[in-house]
């Protein structure tokens, strides 16, 4: 998962921790290096010069006791990676919902319904899947197979042309803790789309409206959370392709643009391969430094005491 981009982060910090001495023109190095990676991964420019901005104005000022000059570079990267990447984990409720998937054709709705559903299944929730996609041909048959294959039940009506009926029917018959729409996509935000999707929601007054957007993508993220949230109202974002292109840099720093959660990200094919957006551990994958855990940790540690002292 955008192997490019932390091949080349690694890098960078692996060239901080062979320098004999870290010095300003050391540091704007390593800061080119960081720039040129987040740029190929498809990373805004103005994020990335506000990002480069910050690391240099942390790199020389006063040490945190217990640090190295390298260890608060590194240190710095982490922490403005991690801001531009989301900031905090999103929490999911473990509760009764209803969910609508929205967003447009590619974005691997479908199949993004069939892997938030084993979510909950896996933490003992009963959950329905709906097809609410009447204009994708294969949309029935794939959905009502994949729900096959983790089990669940399905509901859908194959020749029924009007979205909305068929999720005020499936309201009628289905008893789930949490029940996820899946809706039909477009080539473009048309008008058409918005009132199915808002005719939709009518009917299943939605706890969540979770907008599915594929990494590849990239840049044009923002875009598009900021048109589907204007239509709907999207509560969360998931960000699927995460395996598969060199984009997903832009994808993530373009959903914190928006203030768009990332809640989930799916990184392959089967029902299983979708993880819980963790911010803070995707920075230190990407960065791959192999003691980073136990820098993070020492400075951490250097906090709690700052902060015991101030209490006493």
């Amino acid at each position: 998962m955008l192997k490019g981009l932390s091949d080349k982060l690694r890098a960078a910090i692996d060239k901080i921790s062979r320098m004999g001495v870290v010095d300003k023109e050391a540091v704007e190095e390593v800061i080119k290096d960081v720039q040129r990676a987040l740029l190929s991964a498809d990373v805004d420019v103005q994020l990335v010069l506000k990002l480069s901005d910050s690391v240099r104005k942390k790199a020389f000022e006063k040490l945190p006791e217990g640090l190295s000059r390298r260890e608060h570079i590194i240190k710095a990267i982490y922490d403005e990676l991690t801001v531009v990447l989301g900031s905090e984990k999103s929490s999911v409720a473990l509760a009764q919902k209803k969910i609508l998937l929205i967003g447009l054709y590619g974005s691997g709705k479908t199949s993004t319904a069939a892997k938030l559903a084993r979510f909950y299944q896996k933490r003992g929730m009963k959950v329905a899947l709906v097809c609410c996609d009447t204009y994708r041909p294969a949309a029935f048959e794939q959905l009502m197979q994949l729900s096959k294959k983790i089990d669940v039940p399905f509901y859908g009506e194959k020749d029924e042309k009007n979205a909305a009926r068929i999720v005020r029917n499936a309201m009628k018959q289905i008893k789930a803790d949490v029940i996820i729409a899946d809706s039909s996509g477009r080539n473009a935000l048309e008008d058409t789309l918005i009132k199915e999707i808002t005719d939709i929601n009518s009917e299943l007054k939605a706890d969540e409206r979770i907008l599915v957007i594929p990494a590849d993508i990239g840049q044009a993220t923002k875009q598009q959370a900021n048109a589907f949230h204007k239509a709907l109202g999207i509560t969360d974002v998931i960000v699927t392709k995460m395996d598969a292109t060199a984009k997903g840099g832009g994808a993530l720093t373009a959903c914190y643009e928006t203030g768009a959660k990332v809640v989930f990200i799916t990184t392959g094919e089967t029902p299983d391969d979708m993880e819980q957006y963790d911010p803070q551990k995707f920075a230190a994958r990407l960065l791959g430094f192999p003691d980073l855990e136990t820098l993070l940790e020492k400075a951490r540690s250097v906090v709690d005491v700052d902060k015991a002292e101030k209490m006493i």
